[in-house]
């Protein structure tokens, strides 16, 4: 008798991306934090849907068309007449680091809660087994989405549902506001199961010194499961159990850097809804982002896909 597949929603953001090349020229394609880790966990046999707002042209349509060719389903995705995505263009550094410029005013992404259909999304994540959004997430709502969407992590909750988040904090995308960016990950954090932060986004937000200090500060929440990643340095892995550092196998020169921290938090969740205790959960999300790394852009060739 086959396993069944355990259900996820993640919710977010995907844009359509304009990526510079080593020839100068940009390349057509399309990500976002949240969208990257859904696509990493379909790859590894998660049944895992995308809740978002597009609009009904072509590009949104080859964001539809790229989800269901990853597996990923599309039902959560809410279709706008008349609107576009976001639009950002992506150049790397020499150290493989990105800059990126974004348009995101308008996206129908921003209003994912308060559409006239929201409550489709609010019904799927009522039957969630697994829930996973990021600090761009919230970036995008207003209050009122904020609200809504804190509210629906807690009914979800309620029915047994996990709530997984990472900070992901980009000051740009709350303009700058850095009290309404601490009052809303303060609330969000409230309705967290498994947290997996990054220690530079945390020590820019918080001003914590250490990873040690921010498991400190987010244990004080109550959150039971946390994981802090720290790029080529071990990653920090907390629960009740006690802290243990679990090391990246392998440290090596990014190719790209982009999406690292989504195919980490992709192999972290995998292995765990696979049953695997969260430090060997830890070890195959290093594997899973030294795979991300070693490519150009957020996703690995299907061909190179490592199926952890």
């Amino acid at each position: 008798m086959t396993e069944q597949k355990p259900r996820a929603v993640c919710v977010g953001e995907v844009l359509i991306e304009l990526a510079r090349g080593a020839d100068g020229r940009f390349a057509l394609s399309c990500g976002g934090d949240t969208f990257n880790t859904a696509v990493y966990l379909a790859r590894a046999g998660v049944d895992v849907a995308f809740a978002t707002a597009l609009g009904d042209d072509p590009y949104s349509d080859s964001i539809m068309a790229l989800a269901a060719a990853e597996g990923v389903s599309g039902h959560l995705i809410l279709r706008v007449p008349g609107r576009l995505p976001g639009l950002r263009l992506i150049e790397n550094d020499p150290t493989g680091e990105r800059n990126i410029r974004s348009w995101r005013e308008g996206a129908p992404a921003n209003e994912l809660f308060e559409f006239a259909d929201w409550m489709r999304v609010a019904e799927a994540l009522m039957s969630a087994r697994l829930i996973y959004f990021s600090g761009i997430t919230l970036s995008l709502y207003s209050n009122n989405g904020v609200g809504r969407f804190l509210a629906l992590l807690e009914a979800a909750r309620k029915q047994d549902a996990k709530v997984a988040f990472d900070g992901n904090f980009r000051p740009r995308g709350w303009k700058g506001d850095l009290a309404r960016t601490r009052i809303v990950f303060i609330e969000a954090l409230k309705h967290v199961d498994i947290a997996l932060p990054t220690f530079d986004d945390e020590a820019v937000l918080w001003g914590d010194p250490s990873p040690e200090a921010t498991v400190a500060r987010l244990q004080a929440f109550g959150i039971g499961e946390i994981v802090v990643k720290n790029g080529p340095n071990s990653a920090l892995v907390a629960t009740s159990g006690g802290q243990e550092f679990v090391p990246v196998p392998e440290v090596m020169v990014p190719i790209d850097a982009t999406a690292a921290g989504d195919g980490f938090n992709a192999g972290y969740l995998a292995a765990r809804l696979g049953g695997s205790d969260p430090t060997a959960a830890a070890s195959a999300a290093h594997r899973l982002a030294g795979d991300v790394i070693r490519h150009p852009g957020a996703f690995v060739p299907r061909a190179n896909a490592a199926m952890h």
